[in-house]
């Protein structure tokens, strides 16, 4: 099979599965996984033949794919912030509008001393490592419950050469913040949806992505909003940040909430769909 032919096959493949344009972006990310070229350059060689161990492996993939397993869990590799990153079914798949929330860190913190960091809940690490590659003189710190999780983080720290402080705790144990040094920057993207929403939400999403870091009791889906009120309340320092990822339907909820616990410097940002999803507040 050759490259052309390569591309043809998987996007006949996923028909029916996903819409004929996102199917053709699979198979070029499927293709230029097995062949290490960009599109570009296999343009140029498209009547080259596959080798017998990239169509074994293809038609692995193939399979994975018809049971709507995300592209990133097939390839074990997704994309963040310019890196590529080692994904697996133990953590989220990162998303372009947390790349948002880095630019905002980033942006606000690139001409200021060394920060000291920590991401609550931290998944793939994807937050912390930009962080840290954007901000080398920042001591950064990733938290999160799943030692699963921290697994992938830290293989993800070591292939991208970032120095990561990894810590395996519960933010909703407020027993452990004694043991944290104080902070400049809080940053967080924890569970907020609510376990009710997830009928409406794509089956490729909750039949893979862990639900631990997705949803949230209908009753309290702000849980970890709170909790990581109660962590700034004794680890942020005096003008130090909270930056959050926040449900575009909660923005207004989530400013109560820290208004609440005494912050009045307390700022809603839309991401790039003009979605209130991210929330900062300062010190």
């Amino acid at each position: 099979m050759t490259f052309r032919e390569t591309i043809q096959y998987i996007t006949r493949s996923l028909q029916g599965i996903y819409e004929t344009r996102e199917a053709a972006n699979i198979a070029e990310l499927v293709t230029e996984h097995l062949t290490g070229l960009k599109r570009m350059d296999r343009m140029m060689l498209a009547s080259q033949e596959m080798s017998s161990e990239a169509e074994t492996k293809l038609a692995v993939y193939i399979t994975q794919l018809q049971l709507h397993m995300p592209v990133q869990y097939v390839l074990e590799a997704a994309w963040f912030y310019g890196m590529e990153l080692y994904v697996n079914e133990n953590v989220l798949i990162p998303r372009p509008e947390t790349e948002e929330l880095v630019d905002w860190i980033v942006g606000e913190y690139s001409e200021k001393p060394a920060p000291t960091v920590i991401d609550i809940g931290t998944g793939s690490g994807c937050i912390a490592i930009a962080i840290k590659k954007a901000l080398p003189a920042a001591m950064v710190y990733a938290m999160d419950i799943s030692s699963e999780a921290l697994q992938v983080a830290q293989k993800n720290a070591a292939l991208q050469n970032t120095g990561i402080i990894f810590k395996q705790a519960d933010i909703l144990d407020g027993n452990g913040y004694s043991q944290l040094p104080s902070f400049d920057i809080i940053v967080s993207n924890p569970p907020y949806i609510p376990a009710a929403e997830q009928v409406n939400m794509s089956g490729n999403v909750t039949a893979y992505e862990p639900h631990l870091a997705l949803f949230v009791p209908d009753d309290r889906p702000l849980r970890f909003y709170e909790a990581i009120g109660g962590l700034a309340s004794a680890n942020l320092k005096p003008g130090g940040s909270i930056y959050l990822e926040i449900h575009e339907a909660l923005g207004e909820a989530t400013r109560s909430l820290y208004h609440n616990l005494g912050y009045s410097n307390i700022r809603v940002r839309k991401d790039m769909q003009g979605k209130d999803r991210m929330l900062c507040v300062r010190h």
